[in-house]
């Protein structure tokens, strides 16, 4: 199973307890998960920590943090060890790296959002990349957990 997490964020610690919860259910209901995240929001980088923490806590040889980059980054090229130890794998979505870097995430958004069978987001406002990715899911009939309306945990 494959779980996309996006969003904007406004409270940290809000959302950081709705997904940690969140995610400590759905990693011990599934035999496996792979967790596809970006890396270009404060949702981004909080959802990723949030998953090591849980496969650490609770059961880490049943899933895997895929960072998925629109491109190859400057700050990858120059971090790539960093990149390598924090995230299990790296991918540089094919689709976004042939595209203007001005709608790089959004096409990197839409391939991992086709890929993934739920999508786990944070999304507050109306407007913004998340809230497109978010739109682009509900166009696609994906199953949608918005932790900022819907989950209460």
């Amino acid at each position: 199973m494959r779980f996309l997490v996006i969003g904007d964020i406004e409270s940290h610690k809000e959302a950081l307890e709705k997904l940690e919860c969140l995610l400590r259910d759905v990693v011990l209901s599934q035999d496996f998960i792979c967790f596809l995240v970006g890396r270009n929001g404060d949702f981004d980088s909080l959802a990723s920590s949030a998953v090591r923490k849980i496969k650490k806590r609770v059961c880490g040889d049943n899933s895997a943090l895929t960072l998925v980059l629109p491109y190859t980054t400057a700050e990858y090229k120059n971090n790539a060890p960093f990149f390598e130890a924090f995230y299990d794998e790296i991918e540089i979505c094919e689709k976004s790296s042939g595209v203007h870097f001005k709608k790089a995430i959004e096409a990197r958004n839409q391939c991992i959002i086709d890929r993934a069978d739920m999508v786990i987001c944070y999304v507050e406002k109306s407007s913004g990349g998340a809230y497109k990715a978010l739109v682009y899911a509900m166009c696609c009939g994906k199953k949608i957990i918005n932790l900022a309306t819907a989950w209460k945990g």
